[in-house]
């Protein structure tokens, strides 16, 4: 696997402070097998009017070890490029990278049966961001109640090679891709719903299952933590944004 740094970011650590110029990798080679067809089952987690459902088997085992060497090798480091959390929330580590094109269509269509068309009056742009943000979490690390911001799209420009934002459209919903599970050994850091204090729903991290949920801040978007991780293996996920039209359907359209 061929990668490059494509751009870099004000990256924030863990305990508070920033660390300039944290890498933002690109992926030249895609990892997904265009043959494999993907999810198989669906899961409503919906609660208080608040949209969230489950996905398993979006991506096979092999794919999941490809993903988690390849991030491996880029580095798992300690600050976030352009994410800004207040200190002592994200408790982990963490690459962001851009997946290659044919990676992010080749997901997309394993999930797109799923994926609500419209939401809140947004079509959905059919598409992933290309920026995937893994995150590695070791024994005693977690991450704190939050909300998750809408994006824009990413992508690596076909002519100038560089990283840039889509003008058009914005992000609707968090996806949560597990790499790993308890048959890999993870011990807890359950990813847990909230309404306010208490935990409406738990997921447990298992290999090639995907969680959605509504993000933005607003009072739709789901309250949401990763539970602590016990011992055992390190747990792996990356999240990525599903993309929707900026404005509201116009009359007439589905």
């Amino acid at each position: 696997m061929s990668v490059e740094v494509v751009a870099t970011d004000l990256g924030s650590l863990p305990d508070g402070g920033f660390e300039e110029h944290t890498p933002i990798f690109r992926a030249n080679q895609s990892v997904l097998d265009r043959g494999i067809r993907g999810a198989h089952s669906y899961l409503d987690l919906s609660f208080d009017h608040k949209l969230a459902f489950q996905v398993d088997g979006v991506i096979s085992r092999a794919e999941s070890e490809c993903l988690i060497a390849l991030t491996e090798a880029l580095g798992f480091r300690q600050a976030a490029p352009g994410i800004q959390t207040p200190p002592g929330m994200r408790q982990n580590t963490t690459v962001h990278w851009m997946a290659h094109p044919r990676d992010a269509e080749v997901l997309f269509s394993r999930i797109e049966a799923f994926i609500p068309s419209i939401i809140e009056g947004r079509q959905s742009m059919g598409a992933l961001s290309h920026r995937f943000n893994t995150y590695r979490y070791t024994v005693g690390q977690e991450f704190k109640p939050h909300l998750d911001g809408d994006w824009p799209g990413f992508a690596v420009n076909k002519k100038t090679q560089s990283l840039e934002y889509w003008k058009t459209g914005r992000s609707m919903l968090s996806m949560l891709l597990y790499l790993n599970g308890e048959q890999e050994g993870v011990e807890g850091g359950d990813t847990l719903l909230l309404d306010g204090q208490t935990v409406v729903r738990r997921v447990k991290p298992c290999c090639g299952r995907a969680l959605f949920f509504r993000h933005g801040i607003h009072d739709r978007s789901v309250l949401h933590a990763g539970d602590v991780l016990h011992d055992g293996a390190p747990k792996y996920v990356i999240r990525v944004n599903v993309m929707y039209e900026s404005g509201p359907v116009e009359l007439g359209q589905s």
